[in-house]
């Protein structure tokens, strides 16, 4: 672990106790830029950590700390999630740089990272999300590239197995993406979320049938 820290945070209020893993990529051309950004006092961004594609792991803000990486987000009715959340930033260009796979070694120091988190937090694993889960209209990170099914097969998140029911009324979808967590206030952005998450061959924003099934796969697990 290498520390870097960086100025921008806060006091949890109240002690607020940390509920929400949130994943994020950089999103800028190279490693040394976002470590610098994450650490500027007059950017105030940061996350608690960040894992460059080497594997190398930066701790940028304490645990008990609020970072500021969600910025305007929503999950399962609550606005706050940077009280309640820790974040973790991977070095990745993303989509407006030239977005690619994550490396195995970088993939493998998040799971040994994620799976410690987990252990000190009492995060339950439908609260393992993207940034794009939590900020549909506004972010597209981690991205379609990013494993989600491997890492639930390690205990890190949810992963659904396509139901054999097909939902077709507009309104249960709604209420089930609601049930899940995502801000429904714009659908096509919400179903889009939910796609980079889970049915990532096809980011478009359409129900299909394939999205319908691992909507109602994915809301008969959580808890």
């Amino acid at each position: 672990m290498v520390e870097s820290p960086s100025p921008n945070y806060e006091q949890r209020p109240n002690n607020t106790a940390v509920d929400m893993l949130v994943v994020h990529y950089t999103g800028m051309v190279s490693a040394a830029e976002a470590l610098a950004r994450l650490c500027d006092a007059d950017a105030k961004v940061s996350a608690h950590y960040l894992i460059d594609e080497d594997g190398a792991t930066h701790n940028l803000v304490a645990e008990r700390h609020r970072a500021w990486h969600a910025g305007v987000a929503f999950w399962r009715g609550e606005t706050n999630v940077n009280d309640r959340s820790i974040g973790i930033e991977l070095v990745n260009p993303g989509h407006e740089f030239g977005y690619r796979q994550f490396p195995d070694v970088q993939m493998a120091a998040f799971r040994e990272l994620a799976t410690d988190i987990l252990k000190r937090h009492p995060v339950p694993p439908r609260n393992v999300v993207g940034h794009s889960d939590v900020s549909p209209t506004r972010k597209t990170d981690p991205g379609e590239f990013f494993d989600w099914r491997a890492m639930a097969e390690v205990g890190i998140g949810l992963w659904p197995q396509e139901s054999d029911h097909l939902e077709q009324d507009p309104a249960q979808l709604g209420s089930m993406l609601a049930d899940i967590g995502y801000d429904i206030s714009d659908f096509v952005a919400a179903v889009r979320a939910f796609q980079r998450h889970y049915r990532q061959h096809r980011v478009n924003g359409r129900i299909d049938p394939e999205t319908a099934r691992m909507m109602v796969g994915l809301q008969a697990i959580i808890d």
